[in-house]
């Protein structure tokens, strides 16, 4: 099934909270830290075009609706919510 946003949506995939820490414990599944952060699966037509599909995004924590199809987990969230998306670079810009 494909799934086409409207109305200045994106449809994004949810990356996967980090199960285990830095210092090495495991988290248990209620313990983790949803990230705030996804890949672009799709996008409205008249939603943005500072990102593509594809690209890896940030959006506000408490933005948008989860939704499941054919048991994998998106995210439709407005483009107004993206907060950044990350770039290839060897140095931060000024």
């Amino acid at each position: 099934m494909e799934i086409k946003p409207l109305n200045d949506m994106v449809l994004l995939s949810q990356v996967e909270a980090e199960e285990v820490t830095k210092g090495g414990i495991i988290l248990p599944e209620s313990a983790k830290e949803h990230p705030a952060e996804g890949i672009v699966e799709a996008i409205a037509a008249d939603a943005t075009d500072e990102v593509a599909i594809g690209d890896r995004v940030l959006y506000k924590k408490f933005s948008g609706e989860e939704i499941v199809v054919d048991g994998k987990k998106y995210r439709l969230v407005p483009a107004g919510d993206l907060l950044a998306k990350y770039v290839e670079s060897d140095t931060i810009p000024e």
